[in-house]
């Protein structure tokens, strides 16, 4: 189903838009800003689809021949702007799918709709182009701008245009979304909604990925297992580690949570706010050895970590740091 009523959170930003389409006072040119799998496209494109809608409600009907070809990604007015390279949107792109076209009136509709995923991503010279036809738009014209950097736009684009800053979702939120539309279970869910952070596209990513599920799964048996790990078993675990080094920062968030939640129950004995709830008797057992001190030194080991591996430090040596914290007592 698509609309504004199924999607999760960003209620202000939704009350926002469809004010503007009840009042007739639709912008030229929106920024849509937020972390990466925060929603700014389904936003962007339930937007499109409403102003093109046939039926002219706050919500898009569905039905008419415009939704239809919208739901259908071939909407001959709703322009999804591409990119050859990677990284970067030359002023090239920009020319042939945005300014020269613009010059066309709508083929059969109100609006003429340009939606710019990763707009950051356009050089200096593209954001200079753009900037005339964001001055002066035809009146049929909309632009938006879809950015997980707003500091990545020129700050005379960025004072022409509505910004609508996406707020990340309330976990409680996403894991009542997986669980009702993806039916994942509970404990998976908790996991999942934790991982992503206030990201609904992060969370639907890591429920659907059997490789998170799997890395998940592998970090948990060594959590559970580093205490009683002997030396050279760690160093195994480092070696395997090594091989998904794309994986590494999935692997550090995991140990992250698990580490918070020996904590917290450490302080609380509380279960309800756990990430890892099914695995309690591990999760005492730890916070029963550690002490406060220890904790908090594995969590800015974390950090510290994180950091280094950032900055290019040896993988295998900045990994045998971290265990070697984890093991202390």
């Amino acid at each position: 189903m698509v609309g504004f009523n199924n999607i999760i959170g960003h209620e202000e930003i939704i009350r926002h838009l469809k004010n503007a389409i009840k009042t007739g006072k639709v912008s030229h040119s929106y920024i849509f800003t937020g972390r990466p799998g925060s929603g700014k496209k389904l936003l962007a494109t339930t937007y499109a689809m409403t102003l093109q809608c046939e039926k002219g409600g706050t919500e898009p009907c569905q039905k008419c021949d415009s939704c239809k070809k919208a739901i259908g990604k071939n909407h001959p007015d709703i322009i999804m702007v591409n990119h050859e390279k990677p990284g970067t949107i030359s002023i090239d792109e920009i020319r042939e799918q945005v300014i020269y076209d613009v010059a066309v009136k709508p083929y059969c509709s109100q609006h003429k709709i340009y939606i710019i995923p990763d707009a950051q991503m356009m050089t200096v010279q593209a954001q200079n182009a753009l900037l005339k036809t964001i001055e002066e738009p035809p009146e049929y014209a909309v632009i938006m701008l879809l950015t997980s950097n707003v500091d990545g736009l020129l700050p005379t684009i960025q004072s022409r245009c509505v910004r609508l800053d996406l707020k990340v979702v309330d976990d409680s939120l996403v894991k009542q979304y997986l669980m009702e539309r993806l039916h994942v279970p509970d404990y998976q869910a908790e996991i999942d909604a934790s991982f992503a952070q206030g990201s609904i596209g992060i969370a639907k990513e890591a429920a659907t990925s059997e490789e998170f599920s799997n890395i998940t799964q592998n970090a948990l048996k060594i959590l559970k297992n580093a205490d009683s790990m002997e030396v050279y078993e760690l160093a195994d675990e480092i070696k395997l580690l090594s091989a998904e080094k794309q994986n590494i920062g999935d692997y550090l968030d995991i140990f992250q949570f698990w580490f918070r939640d020996v904590l917290m129950f450490k302080a609380t004995r509380e279960i309800d706010n756990l990430v890892f709830k099914q695995e309690i008797n591990y999760i005492k057992e730890q916070a029963s050895q550690r002490s406060y001190e220890n904790l908090e030194k594995i969590l800015e080991a974390l950090e510290k970590t994180k950091v280094r591996l950032r900055a290019n430090v040896n993988f295998e040596l900045a990994l045998e740091l971290l265990f070697l914290t984890i093991r202390e007592r």
